[in-house]
């Protein structure tokens, strides 16, 4: 009879945090892309936490070394990754992340159907983008220009509800084009994004059955142990789908189930159940939309007690930067930059011991230091709404 192995949740705290450069950052020497790729991505939406995220990992890094990786060595690629969120992902992984991402079964669309495209005119929007960001880098409306030549006005429409305006048809499928392989985030010009092409190794083929198994097993290096369900909400995936994505994974042997807190059906890779035998340790501050925060199982054990109300957003995590202690959600805390100098407010749920406040007041200077600011600390009520 096989033994299933039994996980409690100090010891996938402590390995998770580990794993995720939170109790030790990377050696200097390491690239920024193998932490982005050890995070499983960075999420991007606000670059200024992308960078503090990759930063606070990896010893001695600064957002302009964040910045050298996007821009000047193209180690990292800014372009939508899981649930079609801006993400930072590895330059040298773009194959895998989007044959894993375009497999994603979609639904119908929140537009109603005289606003959502046919799926041969996603197809042709998708080629249109990549023919026009061909060694061009365009705004979003020099870039619509061009898919409307290449397409038809029909592309142009302003007919999609966003942000009490209207878009152009087109720009539904943006996100597809990005898991594509042929379109990503270029260098903002002024305060305008820009696009470009993405990197050719994009589109290097990946065949679908072998990168959807191999995706799973990083997930769960990564997060693990999870449950499909956990696997599904990080990439906003349909459940029924990604438990037959576990299911073939678990018969070709690529991942097992272990017993985590007494109940059945979680999984971690393959031989990966060895645990820290101590719990996690030490105090950190997490920007918004980290990647511990938002994708770490379960989010009760998380965020326990006062923190699933004051630092989660009708259960959403990400919204409020965090403090973390022990391993676990212990507060909220903002920053407000002003020229060079950052004023860094944290909010405590519970009383730090002497050591906690020594650490708090590092992190809070190391905050400083990778986003080359001089930083103050403020221990009080952070005033600010989520994602402010």
């Amino acid at each position: 009879m096989t033994t299933i192995p039994k996980i409690a949740w100090p010891e996938t705290s402590a390995r998770r945090i580990e794993r995720q450069f939170l109790a030790t950052p990377a050696p200097a020497d390491v690239p920024l892309a193998e932490v982005v790729a050890t995070m499983l991505g960075a999420h991007a939406q606000v670059l200024s936490a992308a960078e503090l995220s990759v930063g606070l990992r990896t010893a001695g890094a600064t957002r302009a070394d964040v910045r050298a990786a996007l821009w000047e060595d193209r180690s990292l690629v800014k372009t939508f990754g899981p649930r079609g969120t801006v993400h930072l992902l590895p330059a040298h992984e773009l194959p895998l992340w989007c044959t894993a991402l375009s497999a994603v079964p979609r639904g119908a669309g929140p537009f109603p159907p005289d606003v959502r495209l046919t799926e041969e005119q996603e197809e042709q929007v998708v080629a249109a983008i990549g023919e026009a960001l061909t060694d061009a880098c365009l705004t979003i409306d020099e870039l619509g220009e061009e898919v409307v030549a290449r397409t038809g006005v029909w592309a142009g429409d302003l007919v999609m509800p966003a942000f009490q305006d209207l878009w152009p048809r087109w720009r539904q499928v943006l996100h597809r084009a990005g898991w594509a392989g042929v379109l990503c985030f270029g260098p903002d010009r002024g305060r305008k994004v820009t696009y470009t092409r993405a990197p050719a190794a994009a589109e290097g083929a990946t065949r679908t059955d072998e990168a959807l198994p191999a995706f799973v097993r990083r997930y769960l290096r990564a997060y693990g142990p999870a449950t499909p369900q956990h696997f599904a909400k990080w990439l906003a995936a349909p459940t029924g789908w990604a438990s037959e994505v576990f299911r073939e994974s678990a018969v070709r042997g690529g991942i097992e189930e272990v017993e985590f807190e007494g109940a059945r059906g979680w999984w971690v890779a393959s031989g990966d159940t060895e645990f820290p035998a101590a719990p996690a340790r030490g105090l950190r501050l997490l920007p918004y939309f980290d990647a511990y925060a938002v994708a770490a199982q379960p989010r009760e054990r998380l965020f326990p007690g006062k923190a699933y109300q004051r630092a989660l957003a009708g259960g959403q995590a990400g919204n409020f930067p965090v403090l973390l202690v022990d391993g676990v959600v212990a507060g909220v805390w903002h920053q407000r930059r002003s020229g060079r100098r950052t004023t860094v407010t944290v909010e405590p749920l519970g009383r730090l011991t002497a050591r906690q406040e020594r650490e708090l007041g590092e992190q809070v200077e190391l905050v400083g230091a990778v986003l080359e600011a001089r930083p103050e600390l403020v221990v009080g009520e952070v005033r600010t709404g989520p994602h402010a």
